[in-house]
């Protein structure tokens, strides 16, 4: 539009317009590059180490043990089963005494194990930090009801 446009004030209104159309590239970029950068963030935070006490560090180590043990274990039993079969079998026939009732409340040891674990890392997760920062995003953001109630949750 250049001066005459800048004159008579069509400038602004000529460019809204052609933002309707065509999004501005400039504020496009620079809520990518937010978006970007908080996602870096949250990994980030995600592996930083916390210095915590001997305890701590006991605890989760052993919290950190089941998973290797019964995949190392059940290796284990079919290198077990190709050594020395017969003890193998011998050992079969004793899990096969084992009451049903009683495996039955071994997979629900296990289930709750890795459930209730899964479920604290979903609950550990941050959302997302606010990246509707940008000039007119925040307000439109503030217009609308439901992402401002998704952001007051957070």
């Amino acid at each position: 539009m250049g001066v005459i446009g800048n004159i008579l004030g069509l400038g602004k209104a000529a460019r809204e317009v052609a933002e309707v159309f065509v999004p501005n590239r400039t504020q496009a970029q620079e809520f990518e590059h937010l978006e970007q950068t908080a996602a870096l963030t949250q990994y980030g935070q995600e592996y930083q180490l916390v210095q915590k006490g001997w305890f701590n560090q006991l605890v989760n180590g052993l919290n950190r043990l089941p998973r290797p043990v019964m995949a190392l274990g059940t290796v284990g039993l079919f290198v077990f089963a190709m050594v020395e079969p017969e003890g193998f079998a011998r050992r079969m026939i004793g899990l096969d005494a084992v009451p049903r009732e009683l495996w039955w409340l071994l997979g629900a040891i296990v289930s709750f194990y890795f459930g209730a674990r899964e479920l604290h890392h979903q609950r550990a997760q941050k959302k997302p930090a606010r990246l509707l920062e940008i000039s007119d995003g925040a307000a439109q953001a503030d217009d609308n009801a439901a992402v401002a109630d998704w952001l007051a949750e957070g």
